[in-house]
């Protein structure tokens, strides 16, 4: 029986806002809801000596996935144990200082309620979140979180869609109160996260982007300027460095330092260094993190940074260029 199509642009629109409008109502209502249970969900999470194990199935199951990576991701140790799964051997995974978090609207799916048992015999603790709080699941569990709802804004009133996203919200709040709670900060995130761009910038130093050694172009003060322009054009910084004997930095010699020094002087060939150099040039520190020397660099329109230690002995030498091959900016 071939079915007749009543879609239209308006009509499509219009079914968008009315299932975005039930999901934030039905979010609302929930927030409304929450009280000392969610709180004691919290200090069962933040008192779990193993993991915390998310389990669901089928929708829900995507749900508890999803759960799982933002605990983990977060500060809270979790991983996502599929209820299917486990009752053909994968809750072998689950020992006793664990948490199962048990993701159910119905509350009387056979697959989690065949391994609750289990779970609970072993000792671990169950937080169970349904719709329902008198199911199976929710008086079998330590403690229920009702993540109930009106309506699903399936029009059939029949696809998880309403309360899957109450139960991901709520999972959010679980994961953002440990964070909390345990003082969980950028630094610690970019720990889980090294790989992203929030862990090359919090993660990466100066010492591991700069240039040093032989890549250098270090000269002495005594220097004549023709042969500081070969050194600059050998190794491609656009500037030579200037230090003493000691290796201390005394200044630096840029290519806009040339430029201008030909538009007054003209002929620079027989020219020392030493005494046409920038002095005291802008340096940081070789354990500062690169993205504070991107920011240095950017505020005070250089190209290039020196990397020097306390002495002002040089350790390396940054360029735009190498902040930009190693994707901190």
């Amino acid at each position: 029986m071939t079915k007749t199509s009543t879609y239209s642009s308006a009509g499509a629109l219009d079914s968008a806002r009315r299932t975005l409008t039930l999901e934030a109502q039905a979010i609302h209502d929930v927030q409304a809801r929450l009280d000392a249970r969610f709180t004691e969900a919290v200090d069962i999470l933040l008192a779990c000596k193993g993991r915390v194990v998310v389990s669901g199935l089928g929708k829900t199951g995507h749900i508890a996935r999803k759960i799982a990576a933002t605990l983990a991701s977060t500060g809270t140790p979790a991983f996502f144990l599929h209820a299917a799964e486990a009752v053909h051997g994968d809750l072998g995974m689950v020992t006793p200082d664990d948490v199962l978090v048990a993701i159910s609207y119905s509350g009387n799916g056979q697959e989690l309620l065949t391994i609750v048992p289990v779970v609970r015999r072993m000792g671990a603790k169950l937080i169970a979140l349904t719709g329902n709080p008198d199911s199976e699941l929710a008086r079998e569990a330590t403690l229920h979180l009702d993540v109930s709802v009106q309506a699903e804004a399936c029009p059939l009133n029949l696809a998880p869609t309403t309360s899957t996203t109450v139960a991901l919200a709520i999972g959010d709040a679980l994961a953002v109160a440990c964070l909390q709670a345990r003082g969980f900060d950028s630094t610690d995130f970019a720990r889980s996260h090294p790989g992203g761009a929030l862990g090359r910038k919090l993660l990466t130093h100066v010492r591991d982007v700069m240039r040093s050694g032989s890549a250098l172009p270090v000269t002495s003060p005594q220097t004549t300027l023709a042969h500081a322009l070969e050194i600059m054009s050998a190794h491609a910084m656009g500037m030579a460095i200037v230090v003493d004997d000691a290796g201390r930095v005394q200044g630096v010699f840029t290519d806009g330092d040339l430029r201008r020094l030909i538009e007054r002087v003209g002929d620079i060939r027989g020219l020392i260094l030493g005494e046409h150099m920038t002095a005291a040039p802008h340096a940081i520190g070789p354990n500062a993190l690169a993205a504070e020397a991107a920011l240095r660099m950017d505020e005070l329109k250089l190209s290039q940074m020196l990397v020097q230690d306390k002495d002002g002995t040089l350790v390396g030498a940054l360029h735009m260029h190498d902040l930009l091959a190693a994707k901190v900016i």
